[in-house]
């Protein structure tokens, strides 16, 4: 699992980026598109956020109720009659040795029961409110369809720009391992 599987830890492009898209989002686009990409960028950031939250609490949730069945089954088997011994066809009975210890929950089971429901459920919840934001941020901006032009107009000369600066780098034969590739 490389460490790009959760959104949190997903690298993202420099400050030079950043600067590139400034310029763009100030000279390609009127106050009105900022605003609609500023509302599409809150509505995905906070479906994300619902979701993260909402994840964690189910996997919490349903790590409670298998702690709680798996309590409720060793009581069950605890109680119950068991056989204490096995008697063969040719008379000869051999003991049978009682499990029962060995299946008792334990708070390191509990412990790790909690973390991997949570961190399952932060990854499922947190990737489902992404998807759900980005749905959300898409009609967000195809709401005015000449805003969306102008906005996809804008984007495609962004990328443009990336892709030049990234050829100029690759070009240029810099040897400095503490640059960042843009794509990494």
């Amino acid at each position: 699992m490389s460490s790009e599987s959760l959104a949190a830890f997903r690298k993202h492009a420099g400050d030079d980026l950043g600067k590139l898209a400034e310029e763009h989002m100030k000279h390609d686009l009127r106050d009105s598109d900022r605003d609609i990409l500023q509302r599409a960028a809150t509505k995905a950031s906070r479906h994300a956020l619902i979701g993260s939250l909402a994840g964690i609490a189910l996997g919490g949730f349903l790590a409670f109720r298998l702690r709680a069945n798996r309590n409720a089954m060793y009581q069950a088997l605890r109680t119950a009659e068991k056989p204490t011994h096995v008697r063969f066809a040719d008379g000869r009975e051999e003991a049978i040795p009682d499990i029962t210890p060995l299946l008792k929950p334990t708070p390191l089971g509990d412990i790790m029961t909690y973390t991997f429901f949570g961190i399952g459920g932060l990854f499922l919840g947190g990737e489902t409110g992404f998807l759900t934001g980005m749905w959300a941020a898409k009609r967000t901006v195809s709401a005015d369809p000449e805003a969306k032009r102008r906005i996809e107009k804008a984007f495609r000369s962004f990328r443009a720009d990336v892709m030049k600066k990234q050829i100029e780098d690759l070009e240029g034969g810099d040897s400095d391992s503490s640059k960042e590739i843009l794509w990494t």
